[in-house]
């Protein structure tokens, strides 16, 4: 039998099957913007990072929390990518 995943799919399996930290340990997680994770990237010195699709935050903020689309670009540029966690800060994906 064969299975096709996208990259969402397999994404979704490592966080539902793993802890976190056994695949991005310290990696910093953002709260309620799970279904925005498309990928982990590692930086040289800094360790694995949680890699977000800015599009997928977007929506999540418009849908979720009732704001138009200026609102959640406003949001996302100042409370999210503005945000400094620490060295295993995420990361955005802006296409």
């Amino acid at each position: 039998m064969t299975y096709f995943y996208n990259n969402f799919t397999i994404i979704r399996m490592i966080i539902n099957n793993y802890d976190t930290d056994e695949f991005a340990e310290g990696a910093i997680i953002l709260d309620g913007l799970d279904d925005a994770i498309i990928g982990i990237v590692e930086e040289f010195g800094n360790g694995p990072r949680i890699l977000y699709g800015r599009d997928k935050i977007l929506t999540i903020l418009c849908n979720r929390d009732g704001m138009s689309i200026e609102e959640a670009e406003e949001f996302f540029c100042y409370n999210i990518i503005g945000l400094y966690a620490g060295e295993q800060n995420p990361v955005f994906l802006l296409s």
